[in-house]
């Protein structure tokens, strides 16, 4: 755990730079979720870059659709998408206004309010596994459709939030293939993670589907 993180809000303009440079500067920043119930804080440990339409492993990829209008900015918003019919994912959109970059949430600890945490992830079998892998971490926030397009730039009373935390040295930072992620764009090492650090998920390559005979 972290003591003293900056309380400071990110600016818009960290957001508004390459992918690929946000994506690994993200790590040890740490996102704020208010609910009803309380807040919950999280340090960011494993983050995954996507590049619109220059990425095809990008939901942006084939163009702006109503599920990744968010992805085209501003920059600081927050795009949530559903998957698998059952889990939503969390990102951060990046890059000049228009380009549909953004960075998934894969992994963190949780610093404040793990035990409501706690409430959202009863399956996890310690406090390293609330939020260890992209949907874990929304369940354990939350986060739904209803935030996509939430401004996290801002100090104003908002439900979602990114501050500027500890950032994580670059010789503590590492880097390979993202999860997941078939053909062209599976070979991009664009996950980025926290060396040893227990709450980073782990690597699984894409299992491309079997048709039933």
């Amino acid at each position: 755990m972290i003591a003293s993180p900056d309380r400071t809000p990110l600016p818009r303009e960290f957001f508004d730079r390459p992918v690929l440079e946000v994506a690994p500067d993200l790590l040890g920043r740490v996102l704020v979720r208010d609910t009803p119930d309380g807040p919950i804080a999280l340090r960011l440990t494993e983050v995954e870059a996507y590049d619109g339409q220059h990425d095809p492993g990008s939901h942006a990829y084939r163009g702006r659709t109503p599920r990744n209008d968010v992805m085209f900015g501003p920059p600081g918003r927050v795009y949530v998408y559903f998957t698998y019919g059952m889990w939503f994912c969390m990102n951060l959109v990046c890059g000049p206004d228009g380009t549909a970059s953004a960075v998934l949430l894969r992994a963190g600890e949780i610093i404040e309010g793990a035990e409501l945490a706690r409430t959202r992830r009863l399956s996890a079998r310690s406090d390293k596994e609330l939020a260890k892998g992209p949907a874990r971490l929304a369940t354990a926030l939350g986060v739904d459709r209803s935030l996509d397009g939430t401004d996290a730039c801002t100090s104003e009373d908002t439900p979602l939030r990114i501050l500027t935390g500890t950032p994580v040295p670059r010789d503590q930072v590492r880097n390979g293939p993202r999860t997941g992620v078939s053909g062209e764009g599976g070979v991009h090492p664009w996950r980025y993670w926290v060396a040893d650090d227990p709450t980073v998920s782990p690597y699984r390559a894409h299992v491309p589907k079997r048709r039933r005979s």
